[in-house]
């Protein structure tokens, strides 16, 4: 017979006020997954960040064409199908490329171009195609998708003006474009934080010096400030000189503000007991700052990391539209646009604009997985 102590229990677990599965106690990182991984658009932003983090690190092996190739200029997106002309079913995919016809264009006088029937090109999975070195060590040819046969083309977003693969080269520019944002993020995360916990805790003469150089670095109008400081570069620097350059100009101007976010973090937290505590202790300020206040603000830095990515991906797209940010032959979805610079080219055109669905699933990606992790570090 059960004892009343027992009922007792039953009921509590019943009424749900104690999850055996809780009973234990969890880390903080615990808690901030179980909570994250609810969000549906959060992990939907996390699975989008890793797929193009990893089409990023093996951009040549997911691109079905050298991103350099030439073929016809403005060709249209090819058509998928799984029909052969004659109207008989394919068990492969199969494009029909296209090809220039003898009759020109009215208005742009290009000539006309249309599918060619007569000679298909099948698609497949791992398929051979152009040389390439994985992670720049290991040569291979083997390519995630694209024609069978690797002397012909498939352009699943068309081509530029110089018929260059639209898809291949935004796959491959992908490289420095994250490149970009991920260093100049790396730098501004780190100087912001540690300028802002420094002038927070030791405040006085210093914090107010400090946040008067703050102030003047935010009162600088950006976009004019990095057109001046990107054209002072020569043209005829190498492109490594220009990207470091590039890098340098954005992360010097963008670690102000999450500075002054981690001094007002930092201002609070110095006040609180523990911290109090480890002062009346001894304990040297580095160790009150990195054992006691930067755990509580890593929080905060995390997620405004993930939010500042996007920010500069559309930064360096906006600069690199303006031909200040990468310089041939170096590829990035900011030069990509450059050819959408005329009217009449995105009227007739209008594929030309491609290179913007890289730039809005990143900025999308990036902001779901910072959206997702904000609510999961601070539910309140």
């Amino acid at each position: 017979m059960p004892t009343a102590a027992t009922e007792s229990q039953a009921d509590v677990n019943s009424a749900g006020a104690i999850n055996p599965r809780y009973a234990n106690s969890e880390s903080y990182s615990s808690l901030v997954w179980r909570r994250f991984r609810r969000s549906i658009m959060g992990m939907l932003g996390m699975i989008l960040v890793v797929l193009l983090l990893l089409v990023a690190v093996f951009a040549d092996f997911f691109a079905p064409h050298d991103p350099k190739q030439t073929n016809i200029g403005f060709a249209p997106p090819d058509t998928i199908s799984f029909f052969h002309a004659d109207g008989s079913f394919s068990p492969l995919p199969v494009v029909y490329p296209i090809s220039e016809g003898e009759e020109l264009d009215p208005i742009t006088f290009q000539p006309i171009v249309g599918p060619d029937y007569e000679n298909p090109t099948e698609l497949g999975f791992f398929v051979p195609g152009y040389a390439y070195h994985i992670l720049w060590v290991i040569p291979a040819n083997i390519h995630f998708f694209g024609p069978t046969d690797p002397a012909k083309t498939f352009h699943l977003l068309g081509t530029d003006k110089f018929g260059r693969d639209i898809l291949s080269r935004g796959i491959v520019g992908s490289r420095i474009s994250l490149t970009i944002a991920l260093v100049v993020t790396l730098l501004t995360t780190v100087v912001g934080t540690l300028v802002g916990i420094t002038s927070g805790y030791l405040g006085g003469r210093f914090d107010r010096w400090t946040q008067k150089f703050v102030e003047f670095v935010l009162a600088f109008p950006q976009l004019p400030l990095y057109l001046a400081l990107t054209s002072l570069i020569p043209i005829t620097a190498p492109s490594n000189v220009f990207i470091a350059f590039v890098i340098g100009v954005m992360a010097v101007l963008g670690w102000a503000q999450l500075s002054r976010e981690v001094r007002s973090k930092t201002l609070s937290l110095a006040r609180i007991e523990y911290v109090r505590a480890a002062i009346a202790v001894g304990s040297s300020d580095g160790r009150i700052i990195t054992r006691h206040i930067l755990p509580n603000v890593l929080s905060h830095v995390i997620v405004a990391v993930t939010l500042s990515v996007p920010s500069v991906v559309l930064l360096e797209s906006f600069l690199g539209f303006l031909g200040f940010a990468v310089k041939p032959p170096l590829i990035s979805w900011g030069l990509m646009l450059q050819d959408t610079g005329s009217f009449s080219v995105i009227g007739s055109y209008p594929w030309i604009l491609s290179p913007v669905i890289f730039v809005l699933i990143t900025v999308f990606a990036f902001n779901a997985l910072g959206d997702g992790l904000r609510d999961a570090v601070d539910p309140y």
